[in-house]
């Protein structure tokens, strides 16, 4: 057992996931269409077959709020039950310098929480973990926690700039986990978390900040969208670093958790291109069906984790027993995972 547990800090388990997918999307021919991308290779190198994308009323913190509701409903907890939510939400939502927690508790009537907004791109739901367990095991106060949020950054995204080609898959859509201290399922086991600061300037919107405001000549043009600002540099790091560093945190989740790779039986992984997925796989000696692929999801941000349990779950991929491990990577850069015991 992880050195947490031995202590004598208090089991916090997973009692309800939840996720909101729109009904609406964009397949694979769509996307060549936009790109200019053969719809072959969307398919076999960007790994996407389709992807949700939001409807009129799929705004992020009323995904969110779907996906919760979902996941207070699996878990049987009524919203006055949770004592805190964490927002898990993309900062790009309804309106700028909202607090997206305080939104999701109105929408769900969680009257008796307090809420407070955690990101960290791609990593949140990982980020937002770490956070919950650790206030959860020294606050007997706080018994129930909601973790929330929506994503629809695809938005953000201009389909003739190849220089954010990796992004394209970027989707819509929501989820939730809902805690219980003491619960003796689920249990959250061990973390690992690595940020890389030479990377926080590399992808972002140009304007809509202090440093270059949107006025008349810049609203809705390619500075209010997402762009790689030193593309070859960027790639440079990355390839010197990014698999390194899933497999670290992957690593060391993994022996947080007291256990050793060979015992990890289910990898919730985000969506990435097929090679990538496939590389961290054979590296840890994992078969294709102990994770789940999301090629009709694309990327829905840091809420690919969750739909890959909530898929696994289903589909008897993810079986009682299992050592999960979730992973993540979200650019600026940050790499997390998370590992707990299923059932």
């Amino acid at each position: 057992m992880s050195s947490t547990l031995q202590s004598g800090l208090p089991h916090i388990g997973i009692i309800g996931l939840g996720t909101y997918i729109p009904k609406s999307r964009m397949s694979s021919a769509e996307m060549a269409a936009k790109t200019g991308i053969p719809q072959n290779i969307i398919e076999s190198k960007f790994g996407m077959m389709s992807k949700p994308i939001p409807g009129p009323e799929d705004h992020t913190c009323a995904m969110g709020a779907r996906a919760a509701q979902a996941a207070l409903k699996h878990a049987g907890v009524d919203p006055l039950e949770v004592d805190v939510i964490i927002s898990i939400s993309e900062e790009y939502k309804e309106h700028p310098l909202m607090v997206s927690g305080i939104k999701i508790q109105q929408l769900i009537g969680a009257k008796n929480a307090w809420a407070v907004d955690v990101a960290q791109r791609c990593c949140t739901t990982i980020a937002g973990l770490t956070l919950a367990r650790a206030l959860m095991q020294t606050d007997s106060r706080v018994k129930t926690v909601l973790l929330a949020g929506g994503y629809r950054n695809g938005d953000l995204i201009d389909y003739s700039n190849p220089r954010v080609s990796f992004m394209y898959s970027l989707a819509a859509g929501g989820g939730a986990i809902v805690l219980r201290r003491d619960h003796q399922e689920n249990v959250l086991l061990g973390s690992s978390l690595i940020s890389d600061g030479d990377f926080a300037d590399d992808v972002n919107c140009a304007a809509g900040g202090t440093v270059q405001p949107v006025d008349a000549k810049s609203a809705g043009g390619p500075a209010t969208m997402l762009d790689v600002h030193d593309e070859p540099a960027m790639k440079k790091r990355l390839g010197e670093r990014s698999h390194k560093n899933f497999m670290r945190v992957i690593s060391e989740a993994t022996a947080d958790a007291g256990h050793s790779l060979g015992d990890i039986g289910y990898l919730a992984l985000l969506h990435m291109k097929r090679s990538a997925h496939t590389a961290v796989l054979d590296e840890l000696k994992l078969a294709s069906d102990r994770s789940t692929y999301l090629e009709d999801y694309g990327h829905i941000g840091q809420f690919d984790p969750i739909l890959s349990m909530e898929l696994g779950a289903k589909s008897g991929r993810l079986r009682r027993g299992d050592l999960v491990v979730m992973a993540s990577a979200g650019v600026s850069y940050a790499w997390g995972a998370y590992a707990l015991r299923w059932g």
